[in-house]
């Protein structure tokens, strides 16, 4: 097969939930456990932070290993969705993994994938562990892909567990309430593994208390910490500039308003690291400033360390283009107050969403005085164009709608001043789409 025959079948030939939705979904470890062993459980031969949660897991995960990387550690990165090619989910130091291991891993496994019903996920997280065992990376951030109990990514025991927040989404396969979503993302921790949560309200903290209790296992959380003392947003969506209690001053050229918490957990992330002998010495006052230099460096170049991409990614000026991945009512709460700011003659939205998310609160939360451009992405559970616009209409959203993600940005493009501002967005893969757009 050739790389692209083998994605491919990857994405068409297994049962996939980010094609396919409910359907597409194999809770349970059993396969994933199948497969480690068949593999000589690679999953054992490396260290690993483990990153759960509804929103910023990507962005945490990207900096994190970025942060390793500059410390000259070898860096194994898994993430998902990916948004233009596959390889983009497994990386080692920032590099994609190579079109003739994924061809020669999937050739050789293939029989062994059909044989135990093996999904897209399952496949691709052992391909990236191992992946990581054969290359000796010293250490691996692996992003969950759904959830976290019962994810192909939970047979890890890693140095530390980390919940970025938790907020109503995937309610179908999750749970319905914010208190069943917070036992599924928490059943990432582990025996005696420090655990960070970077938001909690107070009707879930209880619930990630009993569970690190039950494992013994210290929990923090950073936004209790204090670590991240001000963030001053740049003009232009230039960065944002941090002061902290112990690793000096620094800019971040990731520049959402949610980096802001992104942020404080990532630094309560590289405190319990250090406590472990990871980057520098215990953390205090005087130990920290070891590694001041390389965070800054991280945090300034994220993206070109890692590939991160369509996180407020600034694509182009006169008119600003900028597209983000957010799409649930938990990360539009805070991109909707990012738009509300932006200063421009006029904004002009491109839009679409997939079938199994909160529609009418996303729609709530949209600024009503843009001109849309309603879309669907070139996948099976994208809401057809003309649904998404009679939905926008109920939120007096005004627009016209395109079949094609690309003909949609064209359309507004077209129609925007050099004054102007352009969002796309709703979705990973309406961004994807775009992304791809522009090859």
């Amino acid at each position: 097969m050739t790389y692209q025959e083998t994605c491919e079948y990857l994405f068409h030939q297994t049962a996939n939930y980010e094609s396919q939705g409910q359907g597409g979904y194999k809770p349970g470890l059993d396969n994933m456990l199948k497969l480690d062993e068949h593999y000589g459980r690679p999953h054992r031969k490396f260290k690993s932070i483990h990153i759960a949660g509804t929103n910023g897991k990507g962005s945490v995960s990207h900096t994190l290993s970025a942060i390793l990387q500059v410390c000259g550690y070898k860096v194994g990165l898994y993430t998902s969705p990916h948004l233009v090619d596959f390889s983009e989910r497994i990386r080692i130091n920032g590099q994609p993994i190579k079109d003739d291991y994924v061809t020669t891993f999937v050739e050789e496994g293939k029989e062994f994938f059909e044989q135990v019903g093996a999904t897209f996920f399952e496949i691709a997280t052992v391909m990236a562990f191992k992946y990581f065992a054969d290359n000796d990376v010293d250490i691996a951030v692996v992003e969950v892909g759904l959830g976290g109990r019962l994810d192909s990514t939970n047979i890890i025991t890693p140095l530390v567990s980390v919940i970025t927040n938790v907020s109503l989404d995937h309610t179908q396969v999750l749970g319905s309430s914010v208190e069943q979503i917070a036992m599924e993302k928490g059943g990432i921790i582990k025996d005696a593994v420090p655990v960070v949560v970077g938001e909690a309200s107070a009707e879930i903290r209880p619930i990630f208390e009993a569970l690190a209790q039950q494992c013994d296992a210290p929990i923090y959380y950073a936004e209790d910490e204090g670590e991240v003392t001000s963030a001053e947003f740049m003009a232009a969506d230039s960065g944002i500039y941090y002061k902290t209690k112990h690793l000096g001053e620094f800019k971040g050229e990731l520049c959402g308003h949610y980096q802001v918490a992104n942020t404080r957990t990532i630094v309560a992330v590289l405190n319990e690291l250090m406590k472990q002998g990871y980057l520098c010495a215990p953390v205090d006052a005087n130990t920290s400033i070891v590694i001041k230099k390389e965070v800054s460096e991280a945090f300034l170049r994220v993206c070109e360390i890692t590939g991160l991409q369509g996180r407020w990614q600034t694509v182009r000026r006169q008119p600003t283009v900028i597209c983000d991945i957010g799409h649930n009512v938990g990360a539009w709460q805070v991109i909707s107050q990012q738009l509300s700011a932006v200063s421009c003659n006029k904004m002009h939205i491109v839009f679409g969403m997939v079938d199994d998310k909160d529609i009418y609160g996303v729609m709530s939360l949209l600024p009503k005085d843009a001109i849309y451009y309603f879309t669907k992405a070139g996948i099976h559970r994208a809401l057809p164009e003309q649904s998404v616009q009679v939905f926008g209409q109920q939120f007096g959203l005004a627009g016209e709608a395109y079949p094609t993600v690309s003909e949609a940005y064209q359309a507004a493009l077209k129609a925007a001043g050099s004054g102007d501002f352009i969002f796309v967005g709703g979705s990973n893969y309406v961004v994807a789409d775009f992304l791809k757009s522009l090859l």
